[in-house]
């Protein structure tokens, strides 16, 4: 009883922070669909595809990913900027390539 009692709240926990990720990225004028999401031949590795759109002027804050990533630009510009190194402007048709 005491197990699925901390379980059922570890979920509700866990569903709420989501639901305040999601909300948070909606209001910021950032947009993620889910495109796809697959295993790959390598145990614990999966590719993740998303499409990201942001409004514009929206800085996406900064943050770090256990993998690669690749950026493919479908329209207007991105600007992407790594600490300590110059900024860089990709436009519609650029492909930047994140290493892990």
């Amino acid at each position: 009883m005491k197990t699925t009692r901390i379980m059922a709240v570890a979920v509700l926990i866990a569903a709420s922070g989501l639901a305040l990720h999601v909300a948070r990225a909606q209001q910021s004028g950032i947009k993620r669909t889910d495109l796809q999401r697959h295993d790959l031949g390598v145990p614990g590795r999966e590719v993740i595809q998303v499409r990201v759109e942001l409004a514009p002027g929206v800085a996406f804050p900064g943050h770090t990913h256990p993998g690669e990533e690749i950026i493919y630009v479908l329209e207007g510009s991105l600007e992407y900027e790594v600490e300590g190194k110059p900024p860089v402007t990709l436009k519609a048709g650029d492909v930047l390539f994140i290493p892990a």
